[in-house]
């Protein structure tokens, strides 16, 4: 689908150009001709002041000349009527050829992989120049086919639907001149041969400018639709669990559950409340993921024995992730694996999620999709990701009550990659705030207002529009302050205002935000570089030198949606000839 959306951008794109260019001679054309009428209709003075003059010559004389002078400024006026007629069809034509173009400009090129229209190849004007050439090629074919049609040039309509055939099958795929066959040489030229020959034949400028901005509309709108299509699927991806990871969790719980209750149990345990060491928290269903988490913080830890990690989990993982670390101990670090099942205290009487969530009304927003969810693209269905429903997503929101005898705990999320040892975040002074994040204002989708509802009064009159978001994925929390500040509270009180979502969508950043306002520290950004699952022009030495990054986004590193020059960072933490990896065909 991406494929085909970008390709129709390129196709979109062309078809602009091409109407700017058949436009032209028509434009200038109209223009000599309206000077021509308007130089010859601007010479009234001289005629009128020799008939004028001639009225003192003779009546009779005087009265033709008048007569003659009539039927002159007549055609005149008509002219001049003509002339504004063509004038406004001028610029109606103008303005729908500029309106095609500039929705073109507005359409999203940002397509996936090669099939970018920003790659950098196209940076060359040369670069692709053969597949460029027989892309335009075909598309003129295409109007000259209709032209020669309707003229009953039948054999011309059909030398030029034989050539377009063997043009398509010589382009096929190709998006480079180097994936071109080496017959696609001989295609270009006798394309342009029977280009040439319908030219000399067909040729006309106003209907060539209709044609093609017809197309371009019609191109226009196939990539709106394509575009919806691709972020519903993607979206539809990204909520998705690979056969792997499922087979992997599978087989996990099965042997744990083998195992004697004695054999399950993690060592170092007396670190789980030593205040005095590092702690993480990670909230994860996915063990792969967690697996990458964990390595990667350990494998560029200074002092890996003074790191604990607290990973809870779901019921269905719970085996599955308790297998994993047993198996593949984090070296000399501690770890400690939980059910949020086990959380007896975490109930729909004291959490307004859980509470809302068995609401008939979240029940039919949730699980009833209309039919035209497909067509409407993302706009729902991204609300209806299963992460919403899991409490683990929420759990970020009781830290201090998961873990009352912590001071500091730095929280992870699962699709991130640590590249440097963090421990320089114990020592960081958050000013008596309770968060440090890293803020996302650089750009303006990132500010309060595209998060919450400004329209409502609740919003309005307590936040700042323009206020800088901040990223979770990974943050420092200070328990103490949270605890002093009554951090829960907060949230339970702007939960409970939006049970009918009118303060904001779902998910957990919009009521952080608004949990954690002026309660939140800036963190230098090279701590947690952000977009690796979305965007796909982050420069190479920003991801290099960041402490931590993070695949937020659809295109997560263990789906095949991700962006494959991104996947490296995440893939080099997994050893993939581990057997229960290798037995579950999960590969590069």
């Amino acid at each position: 689908m991406a494929i085909r959306a970008g390709r129709s951008v390129l196709h979109l794109l062309t078809l602009a150009f091409l109407l700017i260019l058949a436009a032209s001679p028509c434009l200038q054309a109209r223009v000599d001709h309206r000077k021509h009428i308007s130089d010859w209709s601007r010479q009234p003075n001289f005629e009128l002041q020799n008939i004028s003059s001639s009225r003192k010559d003779g009546p009779h004389l005087l009265s033709r000349s008048e007569e003659i002078t009539h039927r002159k400024l007549r055609g005149r006026i008509g002219v001049r009527k003509k002339m504004e007629v063509m004038q406004q069809d001028d610029e109606a034509l103008v303005k729908l050829e500029n309106a095609g173009i500039e929705r073109s400009k507005a359409v999203d090129s940002a397509v996936l992989g090669k099939y970018s229209i920003w790659r950098r190849e196209n940076e060359n004007e040369k670069a692709d120049s053969r597949v460029r050439l027989m892309r335009d090629q075909m598309i003129m074919a295409r109007i000259y086919s209709v032209l020669a049609k309707s003229r009953d040039k039948l054999d011309l309509y059909q030398e030029l639907l034989a050539r377009l055939k063997e043009s398509q099958r010589s382009l096929g795929e190709a998006t480079a001149d180097a994936e071109l066959p080496k017959s696609a040489s001989d295609r270009i030229k006798a394309m342009g041969q029977v280009l040439s020959k319908a030219r000399d034949l067909l040729y006309d400028c106003k209907e060539i400018t209709e044609r093609l901005r017809a197309m371009l509309q019609s191109a226009d709108e196939q990539v709106r639709s394509l575009k919806k299509q691709s972020t519903f699927l993607s979206q539809l991806a990204a909520k998705t669990i690979p056969n792997g990871i499922h087979c992997l969790s599978m087989r996990l719980t099965i042997d744990y559950y083998l195992l004697s209750p004695e054999k399950r149990k993690f060592p170092n345990s007396e670190n789980l409340e030593n205040p005095d060491l590092y702690h993480y928290a990670l909230f994860s269903d996915n063990v792969l993921a967690a697996s990458v988490v964990v390595n990667s913080t350990i494998m560029n830890a200074k002092e890996p024995e003074k790191h604990v990690f607290h990973l809870v989990t779901d019921k269905l993982n719970f085996g599955a992730m308790n297998m994993w670390f047993l198996l593949n101990p984090p070296g000399d670090a501690t770890i400690h694996v939980e059910n949020v099942d086990d959380f007896k205290w975490l109930n729909s009487s004291y959490c307004p999620v859980l509470r809302q969530l068995e609401s008939a009304a979240m029940r039919e927003y949730y699980f009833k999709a209309g039919p035209k969810t497909l067509s409407a693209g993302s706009s729902n269905l991204k609300y209806r990701n299963p992460k919403y429903l899991s409490m683990l997503n929420h759990l970020r929101f009781y830290l201090p009550q998961v873990y009352p005898k912590l001071n500091k705990i730095l929280f992870l999320d699962d699709d991130i990659v640590v590249q440097r040892d963090l421990t320089g975040l114990w020592e960081v002074d958050l000013n008596g705030n309770v968060n440090g994040a890293v803020e996302t204002c650089g750009e303006s989708f990132h500010r309060f207002d595209k998060y919450l509802n400004f329209s409502n009064p609740n919003i309005s009159q307590n936040f700042d529009p323009n206020a800088c978001g901040w990223a979770y994925g990974m943050n420092m929390f200070d328990l103490e302050e949270w605890k002093n500040k009554d951090i829960t509270g907060i949230y339970h009180k702007w939960q409970n205002m939006n049970e009918n979502r009118l303060l904001w969508k779902l998910g957990t950043l919009p009521p952080g935000l608004l949990t954690f306002y002026k309660l939140t520290h800036p963190l230098d950004k090279s701590w947690h570089v952000l977009g690796l699952g979305y965007n796909p022009t982050i420069e190479r030495s920003e991801i290099d030198n960041a402490a931590v990054i993070h695949y937020n986004g659809n295109m997560k590193p263990w789906l095949e949606i991700a962006m494959t020059k991104y996947r490296p960072y995440w893939t080099k933490y997994i050893n993939y000839e581990h057997p229960y990896i290798h037995g579950c065909k999960i590969s590069q």
